[in-house]
């Protein structure tokens, strides 16, 4: 019988200070300033903000959910102080992104730069291998679990708090003896492993972030509005680091999976703004909705109805009318992702091909207008 090949040993990856690395952004050159005049939209675009303002304003009277789902490239593309803006007055419920989408945050927030060369450094082996990235971020998750705290908030937290307390490993150590079967025993185990193993002291640990004022993820904890993170093992650049640590972030993940279906339960007349997210948010969203709604059956409660999705990206749609339905599949539009999962989740589905910014900032301004 043929041998089984053996994985790569992700514990020898050597990793480098992420100071050394060459940043493609700085946060004080990337920032768009929520004040200014935002960029111009064309006339299709702008109805469409509009009408997205307005669906927002009768959510919020309402008490339904207004959920945001964002890619990474809304905090590359410096939009971070327009989506503080609209959680600090409360237009937004809920926030979601990705892995890299907190990856930036978290990086901007810490050191004021972010992004690298992809093809340059994968071809040296320096792709994502950075030391201070790929050990706070499962740390921080690691710390979190012990509240029951997703990815989200967790990170938020750390940023916040400018770091975390890790307990005594003697700690860790008597709570799984006394309690192998607590819901928190893996959590407790594999923070009180990665202690050992990366020789981690009890105590305070202090990361300073000098940028967390421009930080996403902290200014929704700050605001106690969710912001759920929705990974994929193998995606963010902390899978190359020697502490990654899958089931971390699974459980963080998985937590937030929770948390996003709860706002998906509040969303009868609400809205869901998709910006930039070809891949996490319609495929998070078709299995929220589904969980809601088999939930929702069981407990003799409609359906999710009555909510409007607003689906932003510069593409072009297929040049497909979405609010016309699905297109066949012999028409090419059918295989975009984004536009086809929201348009069968119920609820009214309108697609604004619009820059993230420039959609986010004209509502902005929209919505203060009253």
């Amino acid at each position: 019988m043929r041998d089984y090949p053996q994985p790569i040993d992700l514990r020898k990856i050597r990793v480098y200070p992420l100071a050394e690395r060459e940043s493609l952004s700085q946060v004080d050159r990337m920032l768009v300033d929520p004040g200014q005049k935002p960029c111009e939209c064309d006339a299709v675009a702008l109805h469409e903000i509009q009408q997205c303002a307005r669906k927002i304003e009768a959510a919020r009277k309402a008490g339904a959910s207004v959920m945001l789902l964002y890619g990474a490239h809304l905090v590359k593309n410096g939009a971070m102080r327009i989506v503080n803006r609209l959680v600090e007055l409360g237009w937004l419920t809920h926030l979601a992104t990705n892995g890299a989408g907190t990856i930036h945050d978290w990086e901007l927030a810490y050191l004021g730069r972010t992004e690298e060369s992809v093809k340059k450094n994968v071809a040296t082996g320096t792709f994502g291998t950075w030391e201070e990235t790929g050990r706070v971020i499962p740390l921080a998750l690691m710390a979190g679990a012990l509240r029951s705290e997703g990815y989200g908030r967790s990170l938020g937290r750390f940023i916040c708090e400018d770091g975390l307390t890790l307990p005594a490993p003697a700690s860790l150590e008597e709570s799984l003896r006394a309690e192998p079967a607590h819901p928190l025993a893996p959590a407790r185990a594999e923070l009180l492993q990665a202690m050992l193993v990366h020789k981690l002291p009890a105590g305070r640990m202090e990361v300073r972030h000098p940028w967390k004022e421009t930080s996403i993820l902290a200014q929704a904890f700050r605001h106690n509005v969710p912001l759920t993170v929705h990974p994929g093992i193998g995606y963010d650049i902390i899978t190359a680091h020697p502490m990654f640590n899958g089931a971390a972030i699974g459980r963080a993940a998985g937590m937030d999976f929770g948390m996003f279906g709860a706002a998906v339960d509040r969303l009868d007349g609400g809205v869901v703004m998709s910006v930039g997210s070809a891949i996490m948010a319609p495929q998070v969203f078709e299995k929220s909705t589904s969980c809601v709604n088999n939930l929702r059956r069981q407990a003799g409660r409609g359906i999710l109805h009555d909510h409007t999705i607003y689906v932003v990206d510069v593409q072009d749609g297929g040049g497909w009318d979405w609010s016309k339905g699905e297109p066949p599949k012999t028409n090419p539009a059918y295989y975009l992702r984004f536009c086809k999962s929201f348009s069968r989740m119920g609820g009214a589905m309108r697609y604004a091909q619009c820059d993230n910014v420039a959609f986010l900032h004209n509502l902005l301004c929209v919505l203060e207008e009253g």
